[in-house]
């Protein structure tokens, strides 16, 4: 018979006579793939290949360094045969692996103590009305705002968490958010007074005065008014009338300050009417200024500081001169001075 001839790559097959198997040079190892190379079989013959990653540079397979094609939106780290994308702190890599996504730090715990605002890569704190940021960036402390100033409260200001709030003495009341005012206890009806006394309020307070307060010789002809008779012999001397007042004042007021003025009630033809502090004014707080004929003011002459109070006979003299006439009556004011200058 005839002989069979085998081409280089191929191989008797012992499953069937007179046919060719090929050879699988990649399996038996007969092949000279270099190491950094994959052998690749194919019918009567071999190839090497670069495995993927890498590029064949003569008999030699380099890595591909991919991160020079610019693959990643942030960092490129290149290793052999591949490489792995990396974002800046604040993102994340996206689903391709390639891109890279704001992380909103807000909704997953960011160590903000108030207010936290997601920005892009990152965050930032901030702090409620009445705080400030800490240098930490993330705690908000509380502002006093009380020691920045002195004239954010009349009276005092309370330091609050986040706030303050100002406070008044004692017969005062909060009037808006700052000032204080004075409570009219007699106008309110929280006073103690008696049915047979009446209420007279003052800065800061009040207080019961008896309805009569006429004493001998004098007799009460209406309210607050006194009268001592001509008729009897111990009102020679003595002032025709007494009617009594009462006012307040604060303390520490601007001087000099006109006060009260005081009018005549009576005039009698051709008298001369002559105004003057009887009584109550030993250190000279007060002094009077003569308006015209019929009115006088009074004046208050220096600082003066509370609580206290002054009880101030204030006289009119009427005289005639042709007639040697001669009369006076008084206006006896009680002055409160409140505790503050407000």
């Amino acid at each position: 018979g005839q002989g069979l001839y085998w081409t280089s790559g191929y191989e008797p097959d012992p499953r069937a006579r007179n046919s060719c198997v090929d050879i699988d040079e990649c399996e038996y190892g007969i092949h000279d793939c270099q190491p950094s190379q994959q052998c690749v079989n194919t019918p009567g013959a071999f190839h090497c290949t670069c495995p993927d990653g890498y590029r064949k540079v003569g008999l030699e397979c380099i890595d591909i360094d991919e991160c020079r094609y610019r693959y990643c939106q942030h960092r490129c780290v290149n290793f052999p045969g591949s490489f792995t994308c990396q974002c800046e702190p604040g993102f994340q890599l996206a689903s391709n692996n390639r891109s890279c996504n704001d992380v909103d730090e807000c909704n997953m715990g960011a160590p903000c103590l108030q207010r936290c605002y997601n920005t892009y890569g990152t965050f930032i704190c901030r702090c409620n009305q009445g705080y400030e940021l800490d240098q930490d960036g993330f705690t908000c402390n509380d502002i006093d705002e009380c020691s920045y100033s002195t004239y954010l409260c009349q009276y005092q200001c309370v330091n609050e968490p986040g706030r303050f709030s100002c406070i008044c003495p004692q017969g005062y009341q909060l009037l808006g958010t700052r000032l204080c005012q004075d409570i009219n206890e007699c106008e309110m009806g929280t006073h103690q007074c008696s049915d047979s006394q009446n209420c007279i309020n003052f800065h800061g307070g009040y207080r019961c005065v008896e309805k009569n307060q006429c004493q001998e010789p004098y007799v009460q002809v209406s309210e607050n008014r006194c009268l001592c008779p001509s008729t009897n012999p111990l009102c020679r001397d003595q002032p025709s009338s007494i009617v009594h007042r009462y006012m307040s004042i604060t303390a520490d007021r601007t001087v000099p300050s006109d006060v009260f003025q005081i009018q005549a009630t009576s005039i009698y033809p051709g008298a001369y009417n002559a105004f003057q502090i009887r009584s109550g004014n030993e250190q000279g707080d007060f002094y009077i200024r003569q308006i015209n004929n019929i009115s006088a003011m009074l004046v208050l002459a220096r600082p003066v500081t509370g609580p206290q109070e002054y009880i101030l006979d204030l006289e009119m003299v009427s005289m005639n001169t042709l007639l040697s006439y001669r009369s006076s009556s008084v206006l006896r004011l009680t002055v409160f001075v409140g505790p503050y200058s407000f």
